[in-house]
């Protein structure tokens, strides 16, 4: 990677981390060579055990697998990088004429930025913006969890620009959480946005440039996310956008295409998470804190040296494993989680000038009992 001009901090309003993230100490990862986190990692990914529970019967995790398909037998992004739809130069034969024809498609970086953003949402990016990748963020090692390999992660000189992506999913399957067919809305999300990059990725070396997918693999999306404009990090330890909130999936498209970039646009999310909580609240794992932001992670699962809150993942995982699904309570309690409309979208522009009627905004989500679950019977009633 091609990183002489950049200097870690360099043009950001947000603090980067002074080192590069082992993939191997990410929890997912860490399940598969961790002896501590093995006895949950048999009880999620080997032990299936049904009930008669709505939301954990065999019908529920038939439709939970369903949703998670294209991106466990197609896609490849949690498991390992440059693989299926996220392959790095993956071109079918019918178009590869096209893509070795002609010179390099040229135009002003911000009109071909405009173009971008319009195929990314043509193919079903529900937001989209652009940064320069800062070192710092590609992971240092890349840990295969098909092959158990572990070894260096690099992305190609010259590639510095990302496109980064988010799809939104179901408000009201998030509101299933934590059974089983919250699983599946997630698991939806995780396969089309490896359609959405994929197709995306396609489009670029159309015009001639290099374009390299990518879903968890890779790099950290939450600060390219960021950079690219596309929200804030909050106390969930995930990023809240300020029209969908926590209730997205990111993905990533690193390319040398000229490309103007977004800026960070924090929207308040900070503020109103001093005085919020839910998310702590509510986590079934009390894996959330309800204090004051750290530079210091819970253990190797975090990547300390930047003042946020940083989430246990050891515990967030341990009740994965009980609960034998996903888990994201967080995302259905948080404020931010909401669908559009006039008194949503004002609640949200009123956020963003002020801090002065945030516990009222909070008195009035409790109020109106916006953290309660839907039940799973009504989903498929």
């Amino acid at each position: 990677m091609n990183t002489e001009s950049r200097k870690p901090g360099q043009d950001l309003p947000f603090s980067v981390a002074p080192y590069r993230f082992d993939q191997k100490n990410e929890m997912f990862k860490r399940a598969l060579w961790d002896e501590k986190m093995r006895p949950h990692a048999m009880r999620f990914y080997k032990e299936v055990k049904f009930k008669e529970k709505i939301g954990y019967r065999k019908i529920d995790y038939a439709f939970r697998n369903a949703a998670w398909n294209i991106e466990w037998s197609a896609a490849f992004g949690n498991a390992r990088s440059n693989s299926g739809l996220y392959e790095w130069e993956g071109i079918n034969e019918r178009i590869k004429q096209y893509v070795e024809s002609g010179e390099p498609v040229k135009m002003p970086p911000e009109k071909m930025g405009s173009y971008i953003k319009k195929a990314a949402r043509y193919f079903g990016a529900d937001l989209v913006g652009i940064c320069r990748v800062h070192p710092n963020w590609i992971y240092s090692h890349e840990y295969n969890a098909l092959s158990r390999k572990h070894y260096p992660a690099e992305l190609p000189k010259g590639i510095n620009n990302a496109v980064v992506l988010a799809v939104a999913m179901d408000y009201q399957g998030i509101q299933l959480s934590p059974t089983t067919l919250e699983g599946g809305i997630t698991g939806f999300g995780y396969s089309m946005m490896a359609v959405v990059a994929n197709l995306l990725a396609t489009f670029i070396r159309g015009l001639g440039y290099r374009a390299i997918p990518c879903g968890n693999d890779t790099a950290l999306s939450v600060p390219l996310a960021m950079a690219a404009g596309l929200g804030e990090t909050g106390r969930l330890g995930i990023l809240i956008t300020e029209k969908f909130g926590p209730r997205v999936r990111l993905c990533k498209i690193f390319t040398d295409l000229p490309l103007s970039c977004d800026t960070y646009r924090p929207f308040g999310v900070k503020a109103f998470c001093e005085e919020c909580k839910k998310c702590a609240t509510y986590c079934p794992g009390q894996a959330i804190t309800d204090s004051e932001m750290t530079e210091e992670g819970h253990n190797i699962s975090n990547q300390s040296g930047t003042l946020k809150w940083y989430v246990n993942a050891e515990k967030c995982f341990a009740f994965w494993a009980k609960n034998r699904s996903d888990c994201a309570n967080c995302i259905r309690v948080c404020p931010f989680n909401k669908p559009q409309g006039i008194i949503h979208d004002m609640t949200r522009g009123i956020i963003r000038r002020t801090t002065l009627f945030n516990r009222f905004l909070l008195w009035m989500d409790d109020f109106f009992g916006y953290e309660k679950p839907i039940h799973p019977e009504k989903f498929w009633n």
